[in-house]
């Protein structure tokens, strides 16, 4: 698994195209970075870039794009909506996938110490790399902004991390860090700038000072105007969107904007959006207004309206969700991507991955997609009306799961190549062989939790099937039959992979735990496949 971390650099510029571009071309041209986005503000007069790459390549990338900066950029002639305090206002580093925090706040330090002594320039470190709890904040750091800066950097305790303490008058100062995703969320209200901040001291954490803390945890904000839309916005950040969401700052905000008698019209993302923050909004609608939407895209759509994200612009997933711009299998094409043909093919070929844990959770998968469509082939048709509540409750277990085991597909595939990885490390010395054997025995560890949490996922299954059987459209017996044999053909072949890993595992507790587990799982579900066949049996007759 490619290791990835994401860098958005916040640059004050939002107007002059050239200046946009040249910074843009200088990450494009790094070697191992791949710019995913690029949001312009003219009314804000800032640009937020967004890249990816392994930890070492995004440091060069901020430093190309801070170089180029450093030559267009004058801080001197700068305003803009957005809070700023340098031409490279702020520069952030974020953990994606296979790389910890420890290491981004080791990327910012690295990337801060360079453009400080590159540039001459003044850098703090804030978020996770802050040194000292009064950094950690931004907004702490850029209290006064860029015009205050001349005194600020006069005094002890805001003397930079890295870098003189003297104005540098074309630049200001640079603040670097580690920290979660951050999503920037601005409502659209059709009102006064007044207005909109007013509300935002009401949202944010830090509310309007001690005394007086917003409703909001984890969340930043401010009121501004844009004038290019001729519209307020509550500009915030979520900080944290697994504290406070993102529909519940758009909710919150509807709230406050209705006592004061304020039309809402949409609202906008700036930059890039995980996946589960949209997707929990989307649980949230559905559970609000009792709709039935299962496809991903589907609820995705949904968002998008009742938020309305395309209000300013068209919101398109394939270009805003990061997860659909950096597929977790890097660039190497997955097993599920490919046609049936190939990975068959793929199966029958001479290697040992993918064999049979990937094909068990295929065929575990597709077991799981027939009961789902046996149970939309009974959902919303006149004759089955009485059965619409019922299909609700019992069809998204099956739509998630076929989600869950399908992934399992390429999961197991890389777990076996992680324990062949491991068998293949030296062994000359002794220092070698346990480390060989440490990694030997954490891989078969990982090659058995695949096909046990394929066979859990199955296992969750049986409550529901058993109830479609009673009354699913019996133009559909034969699929949930299918379906039921599919869902134990799974289990057998998490049963067999979990036992041949188990074999070479040295810790008797966890293979007597694990064995006891998988047996249950495996009895359980003869038993419960007997009973959906006998039971659509009995409704045939």
């Amino acid at each position: 698994m490619s290791r990835l971390v994401e860098c958005v650099p916040n640059f004050s510029e939002g107007n002059n195209q050239e200046v946009i571009e040249a910074i843009s071309q200088a990450v494009v041209r790094t070697p191992g970075c791949v710019l995913l986005d690029v949001d312009a503000g003219p009314s804000t007069n800032r640009t937020v870039y967004t890249f990816v790459g392994r930890p070492e390549d995004v440091v060069d990338g901020a430093l190309n794009a801070a170089r180029a900066a450093f030559r267009l950029i004058d801080m001197r002639r700068h305003k803009g909506e957005h809070p700023r305090m340098g031409a490279l206002d702020v520069c952030p580093f974020i953990p994606v996938r296979g790389v910890s925090m420890e290491e981004c706040v080791l990327c910012a330090q690295a990337f801060g110490q360079r453009l400080a002594e590159e540039l001459g320039v003044p850098v703090y470190l804030y978020g996770e790399a802050a040194q000292t709890a009064s950094r950690r904040t931004l907004p702490a750091i850029r209290a006064g902004e860029y015009e205050a800066l001349p005194e600020k950097l006069k005094q002890a305790e805001w003397a930079p991390d890295f870098g003189p303490s003297s104005f540098v008058p074309s630049w200001g100062a640079t603040a670097t860090g580690a920290r979660k995703f951050l999503i920037a969320f601005n409502i659209n209200l059709l009102s006064t700038k007044e207005q909109a901040h007013r509300i935002a001291l009401n949202l944010r954490e830090q509310g309007r000072g001690p005394d007086q803390p917003g409703r909001l945890k984890k969340v930043q904000g401010i009121g501004w105007y844009l004038d290019e839309k001729n519209l307020a916005q509550v500009s915030t950040n979520l900080l944290d969107f697994e504290v406070t969401a993102l529909h519940t700052v758009y909710e919150e905000t509807c709230r406050e904007a209705k006592e004061l008698s304020l039309p809402v019209v949409g609202s906008q993302l700036v930059g890039l959006v995980p996946l589960q923050a949209i997707l929990d909004a989307a649980t949230f609608y559905c559970e609000k207004e009792n709709l039935f939407v299962l496809e991903e895209e589907q609820r995705i759509r949904l968002v998008v309206n009742r938020l309305g994200l395309d209000s300013l612009s068209p919101f398109n997933p394939k270009e805003r969700i990061i997860e659909y711009l950096v597929p977790d299998h890097g660039p190497e094409q997955s097993l599920v991507d490919k046609p049936l043909c190939a990975f068959v093919r793929e199966v029958g070929a001479r290697s040992a991955a993918p064999g049979g844990g990937s094909v068990a959770a295929a065929s575990a998968a597709m077991g799981a997609s027939l009961a789902c469509m046996a149970g939309l082939m009974t959902y919303g048709r006149r004759q089955f009306e009485h059965l619409d509540a019922t299909m609700r409750r019992l069809i998204p277990p099956f739509h998630a799961a076929a989600a869950q085991l399908t992934a399992l597909v390429d999961r197991d595939a890389r777990a076996f190549e992680a324990c062949l990885e491991a068998m293949k490390l030296p062994r000359s010395t002794p220092e070698e062989r346990d480390r060989r054997s440490a990694a030997v025995q954490e891989g078969l560890r990982q090659a058995v939790a695949v096909p046990l949490a394929l066979a859990e996922t199955v296992a969750s299954l049986w409550p529901a099937l058993q109830k479609l059987a009673l009354c699913v459209n019996l133009a559909c017996r034969s699929d949930l039959q299918v379906a039921a044999k599919a869902l134990e053909t799974g289990m057998f072949g998490a049963y067999f992979n979990v036992l041949i890993n188990l074999r070479d595992i040295t810790d008797d507790k966890f293979k007597d735990q694990t064995l006891q587990r998988i047996t249950s799982l495996l009895q359980e579900a003869k038993t419960q496949v007997a009973l959906v066949l006998d039971r659509l049996e009995e409704r045939q007759g």
